[in-house]
């Protein structure tokens, strides 16, 4: 069948803790909208112990075989008819990690029980996002990057460094290295060296967005193995075409390159360049696309709120990250679940939850100020939480539920400002996430804190947004 004929775009997210796939096509007499046909999601459940002994309790690893495994059982489950009228796929997954593997011999191909699989061969555990291993004091004995964003332990650069000084057995053992996503895509094209986007290079640490090459004569200087670094293709490119049938997806498949989660999330959602889109789930983010020809400052600043990562086509998004979003709620809930456990009093978590909305819904205003930083943030890292402005008439459920919502959107507004966001040029936010989702109360204060026209109900999505990124190219072309 013809790739014009093929009109179905399958994208693919390889997460932290789980796996999706979704199926996209163009919306019938409407190209510009999209029509999820089907999706499927699987828990990756792929911590490993490290491989590294070294690396001790602070090492976060996975193991690749599983993560494989999940998205085989996710594609397993999607309808075979559509399959087949894949014409392209679309992959992003979670940044900054590391696995390496050896070129030629990173998988093998094998008839699975319902269709060819690949299995991972040689190649290492996925060292994640979250690994602790790299110590400041072990971080601020590298190079100083030439590059906008700063190094930080569990990004790609600053491990292969770590396992370069403890570990330099363990690097003989591979010649390539990438993301994960970088690793599902050149197997399924059978790439001899991985591409990797902007995106994630970026992610991963000395690299300059705006020469877009590593900082190689820095990282020569240190001794670095710069042999690893994969090369480098703009997001939205094609890397290859499938080198097998996976499946029922015809062999000969465009795929694209692998895209940053981040990135891919906030374009399953932002449908013109003039909105901001806000994810309140366990943290929170706020992103939006700086105006065109916007540059970072090409020097680090750990102690910057916004950070400013690849887009698509040369542009930025300027992203606030808070660490204190839903996972606040839940630390009030389980402080209250806790003292009514004292008091001997058993409580349901969703009674609290229900409840304590439903009396800060009814109490409009409070005087009380919470700042809910329990966990700090990234730039004030040893910031503690604080609860303010404390009279006895503002002490119900009501007013300290409501004060506590207020305090998580002012904390967001404080990184990233209302005024702000309309210097670049923002028009609408696209509300989502789960904690947003469920609390109309939140929803009135990131209404408050930033008087946007508001569209909520739509969730940011990686694997969808990976899926859209290849359909419109594909759109654009037959247009072209």
């Amino acid at each position: 069948m013809a790739m014009n004929a093929r009109s179905i775009t399958l994208g693919i997210d390889l997460g932290t803790t789980s796996v999706k796939a979704a199926l996209l096509e163009a919306a019938p007499g409407d190209p510009s909208r999209f029509v999820v046909l089907a999706s499927c999601a699987r828990a990756a459940r792929a911590e490993a112990v490290t491989q590294s002994a070294a690396a001790g309790p602070q090492g976060q690893e996975q193991d690749v075989s599983r993560t494989i495994q999940a998205l085989h059982e996710c594609l397993a489950a999607l309808p075979r008819q559509q399959l087949r009228e894949v014409g392209a796929i679309g992959v992003s997954g979670q940044m900054h990690g590391v696995v390496f593997w050896k070129t030629g011999q990173g998988c093998e191909w094998t008839e699975g029980e319902a269709a060819p699989v690949f299995e991972p061969r040689v190649v290492s555990h996925l060292v994640t996002w979250q690994d602790g291993r790299c110590s400041g004091e072990f971080l601020a004995s590298l190079p100083q990057p030439e590059s906008h964003l700063s190094v930080a332990t569990g990004f790609g650069c600053s491990t292969i460094f770590w396992l370069l000084k403890n570990s330099p057995e363990f690097l003989k053992s591979y010649d390539v290295a990438g993301t994960i996503q970088d690793y599902v895509v050149a197997t399924l094209c059978g790439l001899p060296r991985p591409l990797m986007s902007d995106q994630n290079a970026a992610s991963w640490g000395y690299f300059n967005t705006q020469s877009q090459s590593w900082n190689l004569e820095t990282l020569k200087a240190s001794g670095f193995p710069v042999h690893l670094l994969p090369d480098i293709a703009e997001p939205g490119s094609v890397a290859g075409r499938t080198s097998h049938t996976w499946f029922e997806i015809p062999k000969g498949t465009e795929v694209g390159v692998a895209l940053g989660d981040l990135q891919a999330s906030v374009y399953s959602c932002m449908a013109q360049r003039t909105d901001a889109v806000l994810n309140i789930s366990t943290s929170v983010q706020l992103a939006a696309s700086m105006p065109s020809g916007f540059q970072p400052v090409q020097t680090p600043d750990p102690l910057a709120p916004v950070a400013y990562f690849p887009y698509f086509d040369r542009t930025y998004l300027g992203v606030a990250a808070s660490l204190n979003g839903g996972n606040v709620l839940a630390t009030f809930v389980h402080m209250l679940i806790q003292w009514m456990a004292d008091l001997g009093l058993e409580v349901e978590e969703s009674t609290v939850y229900s409840h304590m909305i439903q009396a800060a819904a009814q109490q409009e205003d409070t005087c009380l100020t919470i700042t809910p930083t329990v966990l700090g943030e990234r730039h004030l890292p040893d910031q503690l939480a604080s609860v303010t402005r404390i009279s006895s008439s503002g002490l119900s459920l009501g007013h300290v539920t409501r004060a506590l919502c207020r305090g998580i959107v002012q904390n967001l507004h404080s990184m990233l400002s209302f005024q702000r966001l309309k210097e670049w040029g923002v028009e609408r936010v696209i509300g989502s996430g789960s904690a947003l989702s469920r609390n109309e109360v939140l929803k009135q204060e990131v209404q408050r804190a930033f008087p946007f026209p508001w569209s909520f109900g739509q969730d940011v999505d990686a694997a969808v947004g990976a899926a859209l990124v290849m359909l419109r190219r594909n759109l654009n072309q037959k247009e072209a």
